[in-house]
């Protein structure tokens, strides 16, 4: 018997004027001439993303969800080089702790994807060290939160660079300048378009990373790979991990367009991936990158709740009969 749980990802389509991802950016910024307000502002926006993500988890805890993706920009302009004098976390310490209190309180499982811009197997050193600086930040706002960075930040391997193997290697030589308390904080994604099961599999073996598998990116790019004769492998890479393995699942908006994620899941494409995994672990975590967010999440779930082969357990959990 497996036990799935759904998640959803930022945004809430039910709340209003609940973003979390307010933003401002640098030109914005510089426009006004008092810095100190300027930098004020950015306070207030971080501040306002914050009081949102509290409103978004309190909409979970009261609908039954368990499992949520918190926003990477939460803070807006946190990394850029002309605000490198910026404490941007001072003010933000009771806001932080406050939400990761309420993560705690409804044990709830929450962590980030930053964005593609982060590219760990880049050969600039600049974009390396760029890349490293925002998953500091991932990390530090994790720790303000009082929530172990442990497995909390998904990312794709990065670029592809028309070298599969070279880009892998330099992904390998790379991680090797990554300080260890942000490795540990890593989880890797199989991408639609550069790098298969089998490739992330090879970095998540060799580095000890858990892989997080991306069902509907393996249909998009899998290069005739059977993704069930790697299952195991996928599940192994978790083994040293102290949280339930974790997949994503979104589903095509068209056959044209395969690759774009429909406004919500295809029931019986996810429950064909279900049926194979059933009983090979206790537990798994279904991020839901679908484009209706948690509007996603509760139509799917309906859906399941009329099936005779699944037995609903609250708002995002059921059990594989």
């Amino acid at each position: 018997m497996t036990i799935v749980r759904l998640g959803y990802v930022a945004m809430s389509m039910e709340l209003k004027n609940a973003s979390p991802s307010k933003t401002m950016t640098f030109t914005q910024f510089k426009k006004i001439d008092d810095r100190r307000a300027a930098i004020r502002k950015l306070e207030r926006i971080a501040l306002l993303n914050l009081h949102n993500t509290l409103r978004v988890l309190k909409h979970n805890a009261a609908s039954d969800i368990h499992f949520y993706r918190l926003s990477s920009r939460l803070i807006p302009l946190a990394n850029h080089e002309e605000l490198r004098d910026w404490n941007y976390l001072q003010p933000l310490k009771n806001s932080l702790r406050e939400v990761g209190d309420f993560v705690k309180k409804h044990e709830m499982r929450v962590d980030f994807h930053p964005d593609h811009f982060v590219l760990l197997n880049s050969k600039q050193k600049e974009i390396l060290k760029n890349s490293i600086k925002t998953l500091k930040m991932h990390y530090l706002l994790l720790k303000e939160m009082g929530i172990s960075p442990t497995h909390r930040c998904v990312m794709h391997i990065g670029g592809n660079y028309k070298e599969t193997e070279k880009s892998l290697e330099q992904f390998v030589e790379n991680w090797m300048v990554v300080p260890r308390p942000i490795q540990n904080m890593i989880m890797l994604e199989n991408d639609d378009t550069s790098f298969t099961l089998k490739d992330t599999l090879y970095l998540c073996e060799k580095l000890n990373i858990p892989l997080v598998f991306d069902y509907h990116h393996h249909l998009a790019h899998h290069q005739n790979d059977d993704w069930e004769k790697q299952w195991e492998r996928v599940v192994q890479t978790w083994k040293h991990s102290p949280l339930p393995i974790k997949m994503h699942i979104s589903s095509p908006k068209s056959n044209k367009a395969f690759r774009h994620h429909s406004d919500y899941v295809d029931i019986d494409m996810f429950v064909e991936f279900l049926k194979f995994i059933k009983g090979s672990i206790p537990q798994i975590d279904c991020m839901i990158e679908a484009k209706r967010k948690d509007e996603a999440l509760f139509t799917l779930m309906k859906e399941i709740e009329n099936r005779e082969d699944i037995e609903a357990i609250d708002g995002s959990t059921f059990r594989l009969m």
